[in-house]
């Protein structure tokens, strides 16, 4: 029974051709490469021979060799973080000519500083200070060494930034201490019944400038200077 049966398999292979599939469907080892290798079994002695440097090519040792050192004449360049020790200076005079008629004409300005705030003055001026200087009792007589401009009805000196204080005198005298009236203010938050309550009342130094001139030889006023202070700018008042 078998014997038809393999019969019948064995034709039926034999009329059906066996057919490959595409190369690019093939695994990338079951490619066949038709490039052919041939490897001489005895190579030429030449090839086991140094070969010369070419003499317009460079050596690695030319390569590889550091850089000349600098020169002892060679200076090396100034840089721009280091400026120059000299100090720049913050106080200007005006020319003589200049100083000499700003004397002579009068009345003077004066445009001081104090704590970086700038205050136009002339002689007989009431000056209320946004501050109380504490170390000032009424009485005392200062000075404001620290100004921008010093001018007159038809001149004007700017400093850059500051006129140099041996130019003028500017005194100041303290007149009084001035307080504003009581200000109440009441604190609370949400969702709470305590409610803070703050009392603000500020006071305020009050000066008269008494004497405000131009020195015209610049160089400071005579005397010792007892008795007064000096206010500059940024500074609380010393004793000269």
């Amino acid at each position: 029974m078998l014997a038809p049966i393999l019969r019948r398999a064995v034709l039926q292979s034999s009329s059906q051709s066996f057919v490959l599939p595409p190369t690019f469907l093939l695994p990338c080892r079951a490619q066949l490469s038709t490039v052919t290798n041939i490897t001489s079994p005895n190579p030429p002695p030449s090839a086991f021979r140094p070969q010369k440097p070419s003499p317009t090519a460079p050596s690695a040792a030319t390569i590889l060799s550091p850089p000349p050192p600098p020169s002892s004449t060679a200076q090396p360049p100034q840089s721009d973080l280091h400026p120059s020790s000299e100090p720049q200076p913050t106080t200007s005079a005006p020319p003589p000519k200049l100083l000499t008629a700003l004397a002579s004409q009068q009345p003077h300005y004066i445009i001081a500083h104090l704590h970086a705030h700038p205050y136009m003055l002339t002689a007989g001026d009431k000056l209320r200070l946004p501050f109380r200087l504490s170390n000032a009792p009424v009485g005392t007589v200062l000075r404001f060494n620290r100004a921008s401009a010093v001018g007159s009805r038809d001149y004007t000196f700017r400093g850059t930034p500051w006129v140099d204080e041996r130019c003028f005198v500017c005194r100041m005298r303290v007149v009084g201490v001035e307080g504003e009236p009581l200000r109440v203010i009441k604190k609370t938050k949400r969702r709470q019944r305590h409610v803070k309550t703050v009392k603000s009342k500020m006071r305020f130094t009050v000066l008269r400038c008494i004497e405000l001139r131009v020195l015209g030889d610049g160089k400071g006023e005579e005397g010792d200077g007892k008795g007064e202070r000096d206010l500059e700018r940024a500074s609380s008042p010393t004793l000269t």
